[in-house]
């Protein structure tokens, strides 16, 4: 299939990149950021069937003239992922990014026909209710807070309407706490994952210091792609909604322990009294898990990677592409 991606150079954006084109898909990867040079490497070996094209998701001339070189699928990942900083200082930013320029796209990619649309929404949109439940589901009634939240919860719900009305094939997931490979700071991420500033920790030969061990069902990019590319493939999925994530939980603080076994010096740990803490979780509290029942059942998805086998994927990941990072 021929396969555009929006938001396509982001970290989450190239891995869904990376597991179509394994796949034997073509990609055309549309965002305002270039491509790392490490990405640029890796994907060579697939020649013309990589394209990237720079364009603003709120240029709507651009996105349309885009959509109409004709796709079997879009990835709609382009988004703005806003701290409370950028929240106050600029909230006109954050909805027209992440909620207000997706019209423009669906509505050319019913026109041209594109066959199934991928919205890519976050675990953060069941909000307070995310606190007072033992496990996530896609049933669940969601109190988004942040307005980062608010957009995601959003997008889906304006994409299950336009779905119904035009009976299109649209369809939202809802990803845990992702982290892996391509994970950089881009202008667009507030929140960095943990993953990424223990790892970055590493880089600066500096102690990775923990507020907490920080909970949750993280799950790692190259299985959010695989999952990204089951839907995109499945004849006729039985829902408009899925979550994504690994159905286990974890620490941050256990996944950078694996992270220094591999690397002798290095130091994770949790903060001593009255120490600040180097590693931002972005919460005071941890969320119950969200429900993998859906992708488990329908299509017998379940993500390859947990806490320490990812610890060593993307240790031997640094390894490769560090350098062209």
């Amino acid at each position: 299939m021929n396969i555009l991606i929006f938001g396509g150079t982001g970290f989450v954006g190239i891995n869904i990149a990376s597991a179509l084109l394994a796949r034997g898909h073509t990609v055309t990867l549309f965002d305002r950021g270039a491509l790392p040079r490490a990405a640029t490497q890796a994907f060579a070996r697939f020649g013309g069937a990589l394209d990237v094209v720079e364009g603003d998701i709120t240029d709507t001339p651009a996105v349309e003239a885009t959509i109409g070189r004709g796709f079997d699928a879009i990835v709609l990942g382009a988004a703005i992922t806003a701290g409370s900083a950028r929240e106050a200082a600029d909230p006109q930013s954050i909805l027209h990014v992440n909620l207000m320029a997706q019209l423009p796209i669906l509505t050319a990619a019913h026109r041209r026909g594109v066959r199934r649309i991928i919205n890519l929404s976050s675990g953060s949109a069941y909000g307070a209710a995310a606190f007072r439940h033992a496990l996530l589901d896609e049933a669940l009634p969601c109190e988004p807070v942040s307005l980062y939240a608010v957009t995601k919860f959003a997008s889906e719900r304006v994409a299950a309407r336009l779905a119904a009305l035009w009976q299109a094939d649209i369809i939202s997931v809802r990803l845990s706490g992702v982290f892996g490979p391509w994970e950089r700071l881009t202008g667009v991420r507030d929140t960095p994952s943990p993953q990424m500033q223990i790892a970055a920790a590493l880089q600066q030969k500096q102690a990775a210091v923990l507020p907490r061990p920080g909970v949750r069902d993280w799950i790692y990019a190259p299985d959010v792609a695989e999952a990204i590319a089951v839907l995109i493939e499945a004849p006729k999925p039985r829902h408009g909604l899925y979550n994504i994530s690994t159905g286990n939980e974890w620490t941050a603080l256990q996944w950078g322990k694996h992270l220094a076994d591999l690397n002798p010096g290095f130091v994770c740990r949790l903060a001593r009294t009255n120490e600040a803490p180097t590693v931002d979780l972005h919460s005071d509290a941890d969320r119950a898990p969200l429900s993998i029942s859906r992708m488990a059942d329908e299509f017998g998805w379940r993500a390859r990677f947990g806490c320490a086998d990812s610890a060593a994927d993307l240790n031997e990941w640094w390894v490769r592409h560090g350098e062209g990072m």
